[in-house]
């Protein structure tokens, strides 16, 4: 990339890349799996806020197709009156991640959105390989919509939300039960910088390849792992039907390998007529939901991602 291409940077996210880059740690490619794992949560630790305080952290599980799939259970309120939960679905490439690695973000959605929020610990790859994942998801979503006695909270919509690999999952989940309907519909979706087509070179993969925290290496690693079908509306959701689209708070990272992705999801979207809320953070990178304590501009991004949503869910009243 030329000087005069260079894009803006936050200073936030300078001083966070500089730091990061001048350590030149091995990639998460070059780990263990179990090694990458617990590199990533080690990163939680060091870059994220510390969890809200929270009513309700409950720990379940509900039937899935191999196996029960454990599930978190999020809330600001001991008792609330019949309204909409969030199904949240979390990133790492399907490879990495679990509920421990998403639980301060989990904690911030369901304090700042005031509803309730039920994660899903879905099976990873490369141990479960491409369609575990969505299955689970599916499986988890459709429970959570038909089972509210064991929640002790009466859920009438769904909002299925997701970072990265887990936004691509929230569309993957939201597209299934479009076509599908579930025990309460989906009442609006929130990807946040997910992944959703299988082109390999989107010019945001070539301007962020490297430098920009989520790099090509890991990527290719995240794909080999996956071993995602081409063309499969499972794997790459952009390939589904957008017609029945619920609303939509799209979000991208302007620094973000996968950004371009992003962008054509939301293109589809707009073609097919489906209300969308796009916004794309300036400056910033993948990631940036999980690290705000590092990068503390990303705390007023979350905000206008909340901000969206409520504007969304009040005008589906």
């Amino acid at each position: 990339m030329t000087d005069q291409a260079k894009p803006f940077v936050r200073p936030d996210v300078q001083a966070f890349l500089a730091f990061l880059n001048a350590n030149a740690a091995p990639a998460m490619s070059e780990l263990s799996l179990e090694v990458a794992r617990a590199s990533f949560a080690a990163m939680g630790a060091i870059a994220e806020q510390p969890p809200r305080e929270l009513a309700v952290i409950r720990d379940l599980s509900c039937p899935g197709p191999a196996g029960d799939i454990p599930l978190r259970l999020y809330d600001a309120r001991d008792r609330r009156d019949a309204g909409p939960a969030v199904v949240f679905m979390h990133g790492g490439g399907f490879v990495v991640g679990d509920l421990d690695s998403h639980h301060s973000l989990c904690t911030e959605i369901a304090a700042e959105l005031d509803l309730p929020v039920i994660a899903i610990d879905y099976r990873l790859a490369p141990e479960h390989p491409f369609p575990a994942a969505p299955d689970d998801c599916e499986a988890a979503a459709r429970w959570i919509a038909a089972n509210s006695a064991e929640l002790g909270r009466e859920i009438t919509g769904l909002i299925p939300l997701g970072d990265s690999a887990g936004g691509n999952l929230a569309i993957v989940v939201t597209q299934a039960l479009t076509e599908q309907p579930a025990a309460v519909p989906v009442m609006l979706q929130v990807p946040i910088y997910p992944l959703s087509d299988d082109k390999p070179d989107h010019k945001s993969f070539l301007d962020f390849a490297e430098g920009f925290l989520l790099n090509a290496q890991t990527m290719t690693w995240f794909s080999d792992s996956y071993r995602a079908v081409n063309g499969d509306k499972r794997a790459y959701p952009l390939y589904g039907d957008h017609t029945k689209t619920p609303p939509t708070v799209l979000v991208t990272a302007s620094l973000d390998p996968i950004r371009d992705s992003g962008r054509i999801y939301g293109s589809e979207l707009v073609r097919a007529g489906a209300e969308v809320v796009f916004l794309e953070m300036k400056g910033t990178i993948h990631g940036f939901t999980q690290l705000r304590k590092a990068v503390p501009s990303g705390q007023a991004d979350m905000q206008s991602i909340f901000a969206a949503v409520r504007l969304l869910l009040e005008r589906s009243k």
